[in-house]
């Protein structure tokens, strides 16, 4: 059985990625959680090792690391937030930076030369593309438009650095906006759709806040974008970067009226100037065509799907 470290565990990305591996009976998850607060009953399973730890510790990561001695590691731990980056790019640099870093020289010191790590990066770091860089490859220029883009990138480049001098098996994944239930409402579509489900329960009136609505974006489904991380973990290649993403890009007003579409509610929207982001780039489109021939992962969840599922999900919880 192989061993498996899961950073950020029981964030929204995490809680999917142990969700979907604990199906795989090879598998020995080891979660690791900031706090075992945040833990759900997704990780309350006797198959899964609970792992509380601060990643900046770099003492208590190696402990960890050198007693999981994991096959894998993938890396999803971070602050995730571009818009918090501008209050606080301190914070958000030197915790991205940190905990990757005290990762690798964990991996580096200890020799662990088999395992095979998978950093988590994000397509924010192309940052102010122009239209004639859609779809957006790996090759793409850089471009970070938030300190949040910045510490991605360092972490995309720490990796890359230490596969080159140190041989560890670094495979780099960009992806792009995913969403789905469970994702919490600091993130457009769980946003909208927390507004309506408490539109439709008369908790608030029925006007909905938002941000630019004219904005593009690819969305991918959560539960695909898992899917592509296991693939990489098992078929990327060491040194290699690959975007995750849907492919197409979709109006933010058009999400927007989808949602609105789905609920029996007459809603009206009021447009909030502070909801707008520095920087932000109107369209951006995924090229996952090396991530598709390198392991034959492509979408399978129709964006409908995603939006009817998150809709429904706060309309639960609201």
């Amino acid at each position: 059985m192989k061993n498996i470290l899961v950073t950020g565990a029981s964030g929204f990305v995490g809680k999917y990625f142990c969700e979907f591996i604990k199906s795989k009976s090879d598998f020995k998850i080891h979660a690791v959680v900031h706090s075992t607060k945040r833990t759900s009953q997704i990780l309350s399973d006797q198959n899964i090792n609970l792992v509380q730890l601060d990643l900046k510790d770099q003492k208590k990561v190696f402990e960890a690391i050198n007693k999981i001695k994991p096959d894998y590691i993938i890396h999803l731990a971070a602050l995730t937030s571009p818009q918090k980056s501008f209050t606080d790019p301190q914070d958000t640099l030197v915790t991205n930076i940190t905990a990757e870093l005290n990762i690798l020289e964990a991996i580096r010191l200890q020799n662990l030369i088999d395992t095979k790590l998978l950093i988590i990066s994000s397509s924010e770091i192309y940052g102010l593309i122009g239209p004639s860089d859609n779809p957006v490859s790996e090759t793409t220029m850089l471009k970070p438009t938030s300190p949040y883009a910045v510490s991605k990138i360092t972490q995309d480049y720490l990796g890359f650095q230490y596969y080159l001098t140190h041989k560890i098996k670094c495979i780099i994944v960009r992806p792009f906006n995913h969403i789905g239930p469970r994702q919490i409402d600091k993130f457009v579509i769980s946003d909208f759709s927390k507004q309506i489900a408490e539109i439709e329960k008369g908790k608030r009136k029925p006007e909905i806040v938002v941000g630019n609505l004219n904005a593009k974006r690819d969305f991918t489904d959560v539960r695909d974008v898992v899917r592509g991380y296991y693939s990489l973990l098992k078929k990327g290649i060491p040194g290699e970067v690959y975007n995750i993403g849907s492919g197409k890009s979709y109006y933010i007003k058009d999400i927007l009226n989808k949602l609105i579409g789905m609920s029996g509610v007459k809603i009206s929207i009021k447009i909030d100037e502070n909801k707008f982001k520095p920087g932000d780039v109107p369209d951006i489109i995924c090229d996952n065509s090396k991530l598709s021939k390198a392991t034959g992962w492509k979408p399978e969840i129709p964006l409908d799907k995603t939006l009817k599922d998150t809709l429904d999900y706060w309309r639960s919880i609201v």
